[in-house]
């Protein structure tokens, strides 16, 4: 099946160092092996006229959402840092959306939230796609159990017919299954589970 046309768009999600390198700060087992599959739907999609864009994890030093502040996770991602900036080994054939820049929660693509008040603010996402009639979304990137799930799920509330790419993904299964158990949320939320290829699961 052809995954990728005019009306579709691929979603890259936080190929970044601190996730897909070995000495980033939150690496993701096998984030890095990944890429190949990842650069391949990009330039499939480029071909196809579909539309490519790319998330970034994009904090200030101190933000509720790291631990030394409160939060649960590491720093990471602090924007024009190592660890904010694209493995180097991805190719970029698109524009990148930002996400907690001003110290939200960003998991997903599409949606932030305040860590003060909860309140969610929506990034640029979105109205990139609205202006560009888009339909279809397929998800690829890191990590499975937080960014690429949030993404996924929120482009189904939003009306997205969305695909996840099986070959394009990787958890960090902080608790042992959190990958699979994502993949089955997904799915059951009306995502199709997919390979790069078009096939499906057998």
């Amino acid at each position: 099946m052809q995954l990728h046309d005019p009306r579709s768009a691929l979603i890259v999600v936080d190929m970044q160092n601190d996730f897909a390198d070995p000495g980033g700060s939150l690496s993701v087992a096998g984030g890095a092996d990944t890429i190949p599959v990842v650069n391949t739907a990009a330039w499939a999609a480029i071909r196809a006229g579909a539309f490519v864009v790319y998330t970034q994890d994009w904090h200030p030093e101190h933000t509720p959402h790291f631990a030394q502040d409160g939060g649960i996770w590491p720093v990471h991602c602090v924007g024009d840092a190592w660890g904010s900036a694209f493995h180097p080994d991805l190719e970029v054939v698109g524009p990148s959306v930002h996400k907690g820049a001003n110290g939200e929660d960003g998991y997903s693509g599409f949606t932030m939230r305040d860590a003060a008040t909860s309140a969610e603010i929506p990034t640029e996402l979105d109205a990139l796609f609205r202006i560009r009639s888009i339909e279809r979304v397929i998800v690829c990137g890191l990590a499975t159990d937080y960014c690429v799930k949030a993404t996924a799920l929120d482009a189904i509330r939003l009306g997205y017919a969305t695909s996840v790419l099986l070959d394009g993904i990787a958890p960090v299964d902080l608790a042992p299954g959190d990958g699979d158990r994502a993949l089955e949320e997904m799915r059951a939320a009306g995502a199709r589970l997919v390979f790069a290829d078009g096939s499906s699961p057998s």
